[in-house]
């Protein structure tokens, strides 16, 4: 975590730009590092977010554990997680709902060391077969939408982790500094550092979420405590409305996005990288998630015991709000 900011924010105060004075509600949102992150910075930016009312303070976090207990104490308002982990909150009492994904599609990307030709799942198999004594070093987090989309992939080819050794981290950039130096040959992680290693030849892509799972799986959503739905629904719409702002300057004009997220060092790649990552989204970036695919997941979870409690999506998701927004 890289702020010590613990308070809630719930106050009101007065902010004025060029044009004109507003009255804007400063709200904290808690975020990892990964493309499908790019709606919230953009739009803090561009000011899609004081649009509509709101002074978004971002707060970044290393671990998707950590900012999920930020979340339950009230330490951010927003957190933007992968969609596992509102089940272990949920599963342990916190009272939280994920109100939208957080924008982008088919940014989960497996990747293989470029010297391996592993440009598919079966290609994977027909390594793991011809190569019996050699296990190849996969990166991933453990319980997390990265582990889990391996076992999936892996399953449809009748492979198991047991065909390789796995390296579990808890930070996110460690396991691509990892990957780097040669540590593993294999990572599972997000755009757009798979993409820098894709773009400069030193990575293969094998497969992703989109094709594992389905094209509107996220990687990432967004959600707030209960009683922050129901007490500030306002903020919450203000909150979804900037990041459609925002989502909107990416699919139209990524360059111009690309420019916006410059002034903040978002992401630790280059500007023509990032501009790839963009272009190469399946499809333009929406905010509604394919919930019977997450619940999917979500039952693979409880077999694994990764979760106590079988808690069904359709509790913890509330998406009436996205959706009727994405309608008008």
């Amino acid at each position: 975590m890289t702020s010590q900011s613990t308070a809630p924010a719930t106050q009101e105060v007065t902010t004025s730009d060029a044009t004109t004075e507003k009255q804007l509600i400063p709200v904290k949102a808690g975020h990892l590092v990964a493309l499908d992150m790019a709606p919230l910075f953009v739009g803090v930016e561009s000011g899609c977010f004081q649009k509509n009312g709101l002074a978004v303070e971002t707060i970044a976090f290393t671990n998707p554990g950590d900012n999920n207990a930020a979340l339950a104490g009230g330490a951010i308002d927003f957190s933007t997680n992968p969609f596992t982990l509102p089940f272990f909150a949920a599963s342990n009492g916190v009272p939280i709902k994920t109100v939208s994904a957080a924008g982008g599609w088919g940014v989960m990307q497996v990747i293989a060391k470029s010297e391996y030709g592993i440009e598919s799942v079966k290609d994977l198999a027909d390594f793991v077969a011809k190569n019996p004594g050699k296990k190849l070093r996969i990166a991933a987090l453990r319980g997390d939408t990265l582990e889990l989309i391996l076992l999936d992939a892996f399953e449809k080819q009748r492979l198991s982790a047991s065909n390789f050794e796995m390296v579990y981290f808890d930070d996110l950039l460690a396991m691509v500094d990892a990957f780097r130096l040669g540590e593993v040959e294999m990572l599972s992680h997000i755009k757009p550092y798979t993409t820098q290693f894709i773009a400069s030849d030193e990575a293969t892509l094998v497969t992703d979420n989109a094709r594992v799972w389905s094209p509107n799986t996220p990687n990432t959503v967004v959600s707030v405590l209960e009683k922050t739905l129901k007490q500030r629904p306002q903020v919450v719409e203000g909150y979804l409305k900037g990041l459609q702002c925002a989502a909107e300057i990416i699919n139209s004009q990524p360059e111009k996005a690309v420019a916006l997220l410059e002034k903040g060092n978002y992401f630790r790649v280059e500007n023509d990288v990032l501009l790839t990552a963009f272009k190469s989204q399946p499809e333009p970036i929406t905010f509604t998630p394919d919930l019977k695919s997450i619940q999917g997941v979500v039952d693979e979870m409880v077999r694994l015991k990764y979760v106590k409690v079988d808690v069904p999506a359709s509790k913890i998701f509330d998406t009436s709000l996205v959706q009727k927004l994405e309608q008008k």
